[in-house]
């Protein structure tokens, strides 16, 4: 029997939170990660119930999230980002290079970035996930990619009847 259920909505849709400043960050961001062999999807909810800014997965399964700050006051008003770590390998930050890399934990790492592309300033330490938590954030970001493409794919239909 079929189920009455919605389907979970893994990616949100774009809420205007972000400021002009946060959504450069993030393309330029996306970019670097693509060129590196990630793919990358923004704004996934992860098991804790927190959502991670950008979150990135290559072929062998590297699980990397980029917390985005655009202002001072943003990275200030942040004490959430050491719960981001028991979901990826890596963990990092990601701003312009108007922000001193030394306000940012040493345990991160750092992308400086605006709308066009990024460079990483430093790599972040690894701390390889549990088995359980990969396949968990995995099997996410599956579905989150697969609902993406839908979307994309619903979008192309109604342009085509229209």
């Amino acid at each position: 029997m079929e189920s009455q259920r919605p389907p979970l909505a893994l990616v949100p849709p774009l809420d205007r939170r972000q400021s002009e400043t946060a959504l450069a960050i993030a393309r330029g961001t996306a970019r670097l990660l693509r060129s590196l062999g990630f793919s990358c999807i923004s704004e996934l909810p992860l098991p804790s119930g927190r959502r991670a800014d950008l979150v990135a997965l290559n072929a062998r399964g590297d699980i990397w999230i980029v917390e985005i700050k655009s202002s001072l006051e943003d990275l200030r008003a942040d004490h959430k980002w050491q719960d981001y770590r028991v979901h990826c390998d890596r963990l990092f930050f990601a701003f312009t290079q108007d922000l001193p890399c030394e306000i940012f934990p040493a345990e991160t790492g750092l992308i400086v970035a605006d709308a066009y592309g990024a460079h990483m300033h430093c790599e972040a330490p690894e701390h390889k996930l549990a088995a359980a938590t990969r396949k968990q954030m995995t099997v996410r970001f599956a579905m989150a990619e697969r609902t993406d493409f839908s979307a994309i794919r619903h979008a192309q239909l109604l342009s085509y009847l229209r």
